[in-house]
Parts: structure tokens; sequence; C-alpha cells
């Protein structure tokens, strides 16, 4: 399937046109390649690698290196797809001349064409530094993972009308600083709605309903590969966390059985020089022999 490479102007463009924005997690080569060839329109290499391909509590532990490694194996398996990369925890609020350096990473390094960061009104001046370097930049609001020692946990955010108009405002501002898209994280379907009825750019959902411009999900949530716990948003679209345990189970029964490998799986040596090599070898062990009689 050829597809031209998906740019933050065409993410922009499918939400005039109406048209809904599919996007997915990676964070490795053979995994990115697949995604794209499905036509995803972005991939996001997000910071919840940390917890379900580097096995860590949550997402505050993964690093700015770590963080990079996965982007550029992902970058380098992507054709079609924009691919962004997701800042982790304290690369970006510290000072905003190490938010710039660390995003200007994910580009140079990593082979992003964006990146993500977590926050509303309070994160506008890194926001608008990061775009002044050139940077193109995807905002993320709601539920922010890296805040969830602040929330108290995994919460639904924007269950008060206090709560609500601050996310509204909050996307508002992210618009007007100049992101090209705004995730939407676990918040009520309705305030979702009013979110994307009152900005111009695409909102990409997470359990915020169905009146977003777009989804994403967590490639191995949905899956079933990551079933450590399911959030209410979540459905799984595969079960290859079973199939790959079968399959590794299976693998496991044919080695102790010795089904396989069979000689069908196996290389042949040529069959011309199959004699030779076993008179070889048949000498060899013969000198080996007597030289071990006359050693006892």
């Amino acid at each position: 399937m050829s597809l031209q490479k998906v740019t933050a102007r065409k993410i922009i463009e499918k939400k005039i046109k109406g048209e809904k924005i599919v996007t997915l997690t990676s964070y490795d080569y053979a995994f990115a390649k697949i995604v794209d060839q499905c036509g995803i329109d972005l991939i996001l290499v997000g910071d919840s690698l940390s917890m379900v391909v580097l096995g860590y509590r949550n997402t505050l532990a993964v690093t700015m290196d770590e963080m990079i490694h996965h982007t550029k194996a992902v970058s380098r398996g992507v054709k079609n797809a924009m691919v962004v990369g997701d800042m982790p925890f304290l690369s970006y609020k510290v000072n905003i001349k190490d938010a710039v350096k660390n995003a200007g990473r994910f580009i140079q390094e990593g082979g992003a064409e964006a990146v993500k960061v977590e926050g509303g009104t309070e994160i506008i001046p890194i926001i608008k530094a990061m775009i002044k370097a050139d940077i193109q930049v995807m905002g993320h609001i709601g539920l922010t993972p890296q805040a969830i020692y602040q929330f108290g946990g995994f919460l639904v955010q924007g269950k008060t009308v206090k709560a609500a108009q601050n996310l509204i405002q909050a996307a508002q501002n992210l618009q007007e600083a100049g992101v090209f898209s705004i995730v939407l994280e676990s918040i009520p379907w309705q305030i979702a709605k009013l979110i994307t009825e009152s900005i111009e750019i695409p909102t990409i959902g997470i359990g915020a309903g169905p009146y977003c411009d777009g989804q994403i999900l967590v490639l191995h949530d949905m899956l079933g590969i990551f079933t450590d716990f399911k959030p209410k948003f979540l459905k799984y679209f595969g079960n290859l966390g079973e199939n790959i345990q079968k399959a590794i189970k299976n693998y496991k029964d044919e080695v102790e059985r010795e089904i396989y490998p069979d000689l069908s799986h196996s290389y042949e040596f040529p069959s011309e020089d199959l004699e030779e090599i076993h008179n070889w070898y048949e000498n060899r062990s013969s000198k080996r022999n007597t030289n071990r009689k006359k050693n006892t």
C-alpha cells in the first residue's frame, strides 16, 4: 500500500474534512513497520514503554536516552505515518533551555517529526519555545500519567464544573500557543465533545469518548499483550498474549518430543562430499583413540 507521508498539516486537514485520525503507539522497528503498513496516521513513541516494554511500575522511570533509543527504532520502520516522540518526566518542565534541547533530540537523533508534552496552561511558555525552535508539538491534557502522584492515581479528570472549565480553557490556550493537536485522556465524553467543538485543531482521545477527532490506544494494550490492568476505555482488538503463549508452549513441546527440528527444517551437506568427510572423521577418531591408549 503506497501512501503519502503524514504531516502535522495533514492531521489538521483531516479534522477539517471530518475524517477520523487513527493513532497507535509503537516502541520498536518490527511493530512500527506493521502498524505503518496498516495505514495508521500517527505513531506515538509513548512513555508508556516504561511500563509495557521496560517493566517499570509507571511512566516516571523512563529516561530521555531510553526514549530516544526506541524512537530511533520506530523511525527506521516507518515510511508513511507521522512519528511523535513522547517527552518523559523531568525532560521539559525543569527549564526552557533543557526542554528545547531535549525536544530537539527527538527530531535530530530519534528521527521523529514532532514531540508530545503533558500539561495545560502552565507549560505554554515551554511549548512556545519549542515551536520557535521549529519543533512541532502535540499537547496532552486530562489524565496526564506523569502527574499520577499529584492526581492520586490513574483517575478520570474533569468531573467537576471547575475542572471541566479548566480543561476547556487549557485546550484553547494550547491551540493559541501553536500545538497541532491535543491528546485528551480519561475525561468525560461530554467535556471532550465540548473541547473538540471549541478548537480548530484535532483532539485525539484515549478514554475520552467517541466525539474526538481521532483515537489513540497503547499497542500492547489493544493487542492483549500487556494485561496487568484494564481501564474502562480499553477494548482488546486481539489476543496476541494468549496466542504467543500458545506458540511458545507448542515450540517447547515439539523440542522436548524431538519433533522439531526435523530434516525438512535442517541444512544438507553436499552429498557428493559426504563420504569424504565421513572417512576423514573416522580416521581422525581412530588416531585420537590410539593417542589416548598411549597416554594411559
